[in-house]
């Protein structure tokens, strides 16, 4: 990398730590950036999110992700099979 070329410094929302772009974990979404150092920083946020969120919304979304990843895992056993 240049030496006047900076990578972009995030600062975790959970913990207060910077850490540079290309490490940690960033989700944008609707206009709303969140930074988390470390996975254990995600799932703090993501359990006090989960207890926030309106109950409706969050068993619709769940049962959408939940369905997806079973598909994932049943395509991934069927090329598992000899």
């Amino acid at each position: 990398m240049e030496s006047g070329m900076q990578r972009k410094q995030y600062t975790c929302i959970v913990c207060g730590r910077k850490f540079p772009e290309g490490q940690g974990i960033v989700i944008k979404r609707a206009g709303v950036e969140l930074a988390f150092h470390s996975k254990t920083c995600l799932a703090k946020f993501f359990k006090l999110f989960v207890e926030r969120v309106d109950e409706k919304e969050f068993k619709r979304a769940a049962r959408d992700v939940i369905r997806e990843f079973e598909e994932l895992r049943r395509a991934r056993m069927k090329r598992k099979v000899i």
